[in-house]
């Protein structure tokens, strides 16, 4: 049977043609889908390569790949930064040519271990630079193909002596931040003390002047008996003795003399009570914790603050028994006079400014609540009212520290500070600290 594709002459028929040439043209239309597949594949290979050329590039560590007989297969990243325009890390030269001599055994065994177990592996290692050997923490991991097998390891690399000169300056600002806050500490300390001196001054004058005052009454009446008892002794009469006495007024003068010694005394006794309270209140307290009385605490704060104020301001206490606390007195006292300092500052408009102190105990604490009837925290600002330099406080009238000093100072004692209640009636602050034992 002859075939339908040619004829009895053995030449093609119009039909086979036909098939051979829409043949030919579908492979040459595979053939240019398979070309602009390639050359798109050929585009975004090269888009990866520069892309990760550029990626490489600007790295910041040093990238080393090598193979299994430690032979440098690539670099890239800031090998030139780190090692120096004249490095040796050239394709085919060994890893180890690139540490000191002393550790090239070492590399060695880091890279065998790293192919070995297929896990990471972290080290200090000395490198050869153009400066000089050159301390390097090296991380060097595995390369591994489609398979899954290790076909060598990647070395990255970063200078140790930039990261020692870092962790240095920021050691170095670390302690010149902690020095400024000791400083501004100190700073309001004093100014916290400062805004006593007024008060302290008035009330020691008060004293003081009194005893001078009795001292030179007493001056008076003594020369008066001297003049008496020196008659006396030269062996005055009677009668002459009896006009002296009257003269000198000596009955009267020994009535007043008691009074002169008491109101000396009533004067020593009173300066003596305010250096007391000064002692407790400069007490730097060295962290030692003692079982104290916080209503007397509070008290005594309270008072140095209203002395050195020219704000008429009344002040109560509520509380009755006492209320053992557990801490540092001083401390603790520093921070009522923050908080009855800022009653009294806001109070400075008020007519009627009153400021309460309540103490009372609660489970195992013991709180205070200092409250005032001025106008409140702006609703704004409470959520900052502890965070450091933060003031509602016009420009040099505060330096915003005293409330953030007082709470790292109730927490240091086991303790809270917190803004318990404000609104335009007024601002509450409560204190709580471990209740105390018995003293």
């Amino acid at each position: 049977m002859i075939p339908e594709a040619h004829d009895r002459t053995g030449t093609f028929s119009d039909a086979a043609w036909s098939d051979v040439i829409s043949a030919v043209d579908r492979t040459y239309s595979e053939l240019v889908a398979y070309q602009e597949q390639l050359e798109a594949q050929n585009t975004e290979l090269d888009e990866l390569r520069r892309f990760m050329a550029s990626v490489l590039s600007s790295v910041s560590d040093l990238l080393v790949v090598v193979d299994q007989q430690y032979v440098i297969e690539r670099t890239g990243g800031a090998i030139d930064r780190v090692l120096g325009p004249k490095h040796l890390a050239h394709l085919g030269a060994m890893v180890d040519d690139l540490v000191v001599d002393e550790m090239r055994e070492k590399l060695r065994c880091v890279i065998d271990q790293v192919i070995a177990s297929q896990e990471a592996v972290t080290l200090e290692i000395d490198v050869m630079t153009d400066a000089g050997p050159t301390p390097l923490e090296l991380s060097v991991g595995p390369r591994l193909d489609e398979r899954g097998r290790s076909r060598g390891a990647v070395l990255v690399g970063r200078p140790v002596g930039e990261l020692r000169s870092a962790y240095s300056d920021l050691e170095a600002s670390h302690a010149a931040l902690k020095e400024a806050q000791g400083h501004l500490v100190r700073n309001e300390k004093l100014a916290s003390l400062g805004r006593l001196v007024a008060g302290v001054a008035h009330e020691l004058n008060n004293p003081i002047s009194f005893v001078y005052a009795n001292t030179h009454a007493l001056e008076k009446y003594t020369s008066r008996f001297e003049t008496y008892f020196e008659a006396v002794q030269s062996g005055a009469d009677r009668n002459a003795l009896i006009a002296l006495r009257e003269e000198l007024k000596l009955d009267r003068t020994l009535k007043n003399l008691r009074g002169a010694i008491d109101g000396a005394k009533d004067g020593a006794e009173r300066v003596r009570d305010i250096v007391e309270d000064l002692r407790r209140l400069s007490a730097e307290g060295s962290g030692e914790t003692v079982s104290f009385d916080l209503m007397t605490t509070a008290r005594t704060a309270a008072d140095w603050v209203i002395r050195g104020t020219k704000t008429p301001v009344k002040v109560s206490f509520e509380g009755g028994a006492t209320r053992l606390a557990l801490g540092n007195p001083g401390h603790v006292q520093q921070i009522v006079m923050n908080l009855v300092q800022n009653a009294v500052d806001v109070l400075a408009e008020r007519e009627d400014a009153q400021i309460h102190l309540l103490v009372f105990e609660q489970d195992d604490t013991v709180l205070l609540h200092v409250a005032d009837n001025g106008p409140g925290v702006p609703t704004e600002a409470v959520p900052s009212v502890f965070d450091p330099f933060f003031t509602t406080k016009p420009v040099g009238k505060g330096t915003g520290l005293g409330l953030s000093i007082s709470h790292k100072i109730a927490e240091e004692h086991g303790g809270a500070l917190i803004l318990f209640d404000t609104g335009p009636e007024g601002t509450c602050f409560e204190l709580t600290l471990p209740a105390g034992g018995a003293t």
